[in-house]
């Protein structure tokens, strides 16, 4: 442009007066270019955050010579943090460092353990003593040292705790000084500074990407509106903090696996809560706590809390404690360790959800957060210090308390079938190996209260054992509380969520049985027949009833196997002369179809791996049923599935589903974003045969939704959970009548309540998490496999369909008394009592199907699994 202007100039009687202009350009352009905008870094360095009577050792490695930035500047990615904490457990005789285990993503989990110079080469027999004296239930001597579980950020998007054990970590290994000899020399800290590492590293990538120079505290910014998912999940899109119970996931294992190894005495779990919230910690509302949890606990975190009170008091701080959280749900990382004698404490600071956001108490910045959490972090220490011999104490009398509950208790145990499926049995006997319940194996077949137990093929769970109160917790069938208002779900029993037959006994009720602690048993419990398979045979054939049987047959879909299902029952006989039942829904593979080469080869390598067995048949011709070459027995071609996600969907219901195709059956759905789908089916290089709406909001245009009804009408198949049954409803997809919320509102009798009333009755308005019953059908394709006619939902919404519907297109319904376990007032059952669970109905060439509830609830609801991979297998036969 300088040129232009230049050969412009020479044309004209100002050329001198345009050459000092130009000259000035340059000049000017030449100074420009030397003004810097200052950046509004925001963090500190990290001794800021820290008391002033410790100093520090300068050979210790600060947080920000590490990250080359300061603490709060930049969300830490998990790399990062990790890099830390290697370093200090290099630099400081204090800490050693190990791995426990790594996520889905393959990021590492660490725990660090923090003490004494002069403990260190005594720590195996220092908690060697701690739990021989637990597991005595004697009282510890006064010298003996507390131990700190202090956990950070088990929701990703949350991650002022895990920023702020940066400056934990380095407080515990730079410290000098009295304060910290109190604390390292008599006491163990057990700091795990990341508990869901691949949600933080999202969040961090989010936060970190949208940050500019200068920082926005705009809540409209898009830094404080993360995109979906939130990095509160973890890989699957689950909420780990709902998992220390459930066990579903490699972050929750490796943490139980080191809880029960050290069984702290105090355990914190920090959380983040909405921006113009302030801070929380506990002790919750005492009413609401689980009614297993002494109320001793309780006093003692309230005993810790005043600590925390004077903490936030010294700064001018605003606080809050005894409101909106619970301490029910023993999946929780405030409950699971009440529940064992230690002290488990949540923390909820605002969030700034980014690096700094306008709230009504003013800007909150990062840092700020990152304060908060130090802040209680380090008056957790000294509370527990203070009460060191009241909590020492507890723990003993925990111990001796349980053992009274458990000899008082007119429930002698549980005993628990495997019935028909092995595996979902032994994930049951695996979990609770892993929550070190005991339990006794049934050696000889036994009938208890009319019901027959097959030789190692059923366990017995004895109350009388240290996990009592966790025992009495996963087999509770409670429906009335003291209070009704719940932060999670009201009931979690196991056995129910696995569908597996079990009794609560009485002492004499076992009389005469013959069983073995599971320690001493030398057998394999539940164990498989697996045939070896025949080369010659006519055909190859296995139950749908195992609960692996879907991934059996998504392996030999996958390897070009060519497949039948069978719609009714049938007997056939097998090379030795012996005749075999198969139920409706079994598989069967005939040899004289087009066949991969090595076939029998491929059957026995994939029936091992699931440990599904498969029979070899010497004939087409059955004693009983279908022949094997009947029209029943039809075709089943490889899926193509669609997972429907992205906004307007609930990034949990489509996590549970991905989760259990990618884990459970080897199927590799895809997940197409809501705004995409249609441009997902226009794509003709794929044809997709199934789309899975999950429980959301669905938004698609009038033409958008023809074509979609048009896909289904030409041979789709269309699954939908919760409430995308409202857009089903909405859009003649279904035939059905929702039942709307006022409905729900005219059920209940406001005209004698108050205002202040108000929240209560919501309360009551809730289904959150209860168990409720409902009759099946099992001669329905969605219920092939079940074998009783009766099955066990886990429901947590208030989805309801009216009931006048028929029975060809209603396969399961609640029972005229469905609530099985939990808590839901008499109303909302009532309203949902005789009402479809499932529905389904041909929609021209296609097929759509609802579930009013969620078939794969947390990943641990191995009960109801099934119904969503018979949608997905043997929908072709719905009519």
């Amino acid at each position: 442009m300088l040129a232009n202007l230049y050969n412009t100039a020479k044309k004209t009687h100002l050329r001198r007066i345009t050459a000092l202009l130009i000259g000035s350009l340059v000049c000017m352009t030449a100074s420009a270019s030397t003004i810097t905008i200052e950046p509004d870094k925001g963090g500190m360095p990290v001794q800021a955050y820290l008391p002033k009577t410790v100093t520090y050792d300068p050979a210790i490695p600060t947080p920000e010579s590490v990250l080359g930035a300061r603490l709060g500047e930049w969300h830490v990615r998990h790399d990062q943090l990790v890099n830390y904490m290697y370093m200090l457990a290099q630099k400081s005789d204090r800490i050693t460092i190990e791995e426990t285990g790594r996520t889905h993503e393959n990021r590492p989990l660490l725990l660090l353990t923090i003490t004494a110079p002069s403990n260190r080469d005594n720590l195996d027999a220092m908690r060697d003593a701690h739990i021989k004296v637990l597991d005595k239930g004697n009282s510890p001597s006064s010298d003996a040292p507390l131990v700190f579980y202090m956990g950070y950020s088990i929701h990703g998007n949350e991650p002022s705790g895990a920023n702020a054990s940066l400056a934990l970590a380095y407080y515990l290994a730079a410290g000098q000084g009295e304060e910290i000899d109190e604390l390292l020399n008599n006491n163990i800290v057990l700091l795990d500074p990341s508990f869901n590492p691949d949600g933080l590293s999202r969040f961090a990538q989010w936060a970190n990407m949208h940050k500019g120079k200068q920082l926005v505290a705009d809540s409209n910014h898009r830094e404080h509106d993360e995109g979906w998912p939130s990095g509160r999940t973890n890989h699957y899109w689950f909420d780990l903090n709902r998992d220390w119970l459930l066990l579903a996931h490699p972050e929750s294992q490796a943490r139980i696996k080191q809880f029960h190894k050290w069984r702290p005495h105090v355990l914190t779990d920090f959380h983040e809560m909405g921006t113009d919230s302030t801070y929380f910690f506990q002790p919750g509302v005492r009413s609401r706590k689980n009614p297993l949890t002494p109320d001793e606990n309780v006093t003692l975190t309230e005993a810790i809390a005043d600590h925390h009170a004077a903490a936030f008091d010294a700064k001018g701080q605003l606080y809050f404690t005894e409101e909106a959280f619970d301490d029910f749900y023993a999946g929780k990382g405030s409950t699971y360790p009440d529940l064992h004698g230690s002290i488990g404490i949540l923390f909820e600071q605002a969030s700034s959800r980014g690096h700094l956001q306008s709230s009504i108490n003013g800007d909150l910045a990062f840092s700020d957060t990152i304060e908060n959490q130090i802040t209680t972090s380090l008056s957790t220490f000294r509370g527990a210090i203070a009460n060191k011999a009241a909590i020492l104490d507890y723990q003993a009398g925990f111990v001796n308390s349980t053992k009274a509950l458990a000899k008082d208790d007119e429930t002698f145990g549980f005993v628990v079938s495997a019935s028909n499926d092995s595996a979902r049995f032994l994930a049951f006997t695996n979990l609770l190996d892993q929550h070190g319940i005991t339990y006794d194996v049934m050696t000889k077949n036994a009938t208890i209260n009319d019901v027959s137990y097959k030789a190692n093929n059923a366990i017995f769970v004895p109350t009388a054992q240290s996990q009592y109160r966790l025992v009495k917790s996963i087999f509770s069938t409670q429906t009335s509380f003291e209070n009704n208002t719940f932060y999670d779900v009201s009931t979690w029993n196991l056995a129910l969520a696995f569908n597996l037959d079990y009794s609560p006994v009485e002492k004499s009720d076992m009389r005469g049985t013959k069983r073995t602690t599971a320690a001493q048993y030398d057998g394999s419990l539940a164990e498989l027949a697996l045939p070896e398979i025949n080369g010659d045979a006519y055909a190859y054939a296995f139950s749908w009833q195992p609960y692996f049987s879907p991934a059996l047959l998504q392996s030999l879909l996958e390897a070009g196997v060519q497949v039948r299902s069978s719609e009714k029952s049938f007997a056939a006989v097998k090379f030795d002369n012996s005749v075999v039942e198969f139920p409706a829904g079994s598989i069967v593979v005939p040899t004289g179809l087009e066949q991969p080469e090595g076939l029998a080869a491929i059957i026995q390598q994939v029936s091992k791996q699931m440990q599904v067995p498969v029979q070899s048949l010497k004939s087409g011709l059955t004693p009983t049923g279908s022949d094997l070459g009947s029209r029943s027995m039809a075709p089943i071609k490889e899926p193509s599935v669609i997972i429907v996600g992205g906004e307007g969907t609930r990034e949990y219901d489509v996590g549970e589903i991905w989760h259990y195709f990618d884990t459970k059956i080897g199927l590799s759905a895809s997940i197409v974003e809501q705004q995409n789908l249609l441009n997902a089916l226009r794509d003709n290089s794929v044809t997709y045969t199934h789309i899975i709406f999950p429980n959301g909001r669905y938004d698609f245009s009038e033409t958008q939704g023809l074509e979609l009804k048009r896909w289904v009408e030409a041979g789709g198949v269309a699954i939908g959970q919760k409430s995308a049954l409202r857009y089903f409803a909405d859009n003649n997809w279904l035939d059905i009548d929702v039942v709307n919320r006022d409905v729900v509102d005219n059920a209940f009798d406001e005209s004698s309540l108050a205002y202040g009333d108000g929240s209560t009755l919501y309360a009551k308005k809730l289904i959150a998490g209860a168990i409720y019953e409902a009759n099946i059908d099992t001669t329905h394709p969605l219920f092939y496999g079940y074998s009783n006619d009766t099955l066990p939902l886990f429901k947590t919404s208030n989805m309801i369909v009216k009931n006048e519907y028929s029975p060809f297109t209603t396969p399961a319904r609640y029972t005229k008394g469905p609530l099985m376990a939990g808590f839901s007032d008499t109303a909302m059952v009532a309203l949902l009592a005789e009402t479809p669970a499932v529905i389904a109905e041909k929609l021209g060439r296609g097929v759509v199907i609802g579930f009013t509830d969620n078939t794969q609830f947390r990943g641990y609801w191995y009960g109801t699994n099934k119904m969503l991979a018979n949608a997905i297998y043997q929908s072709h036969f719905i009519r």
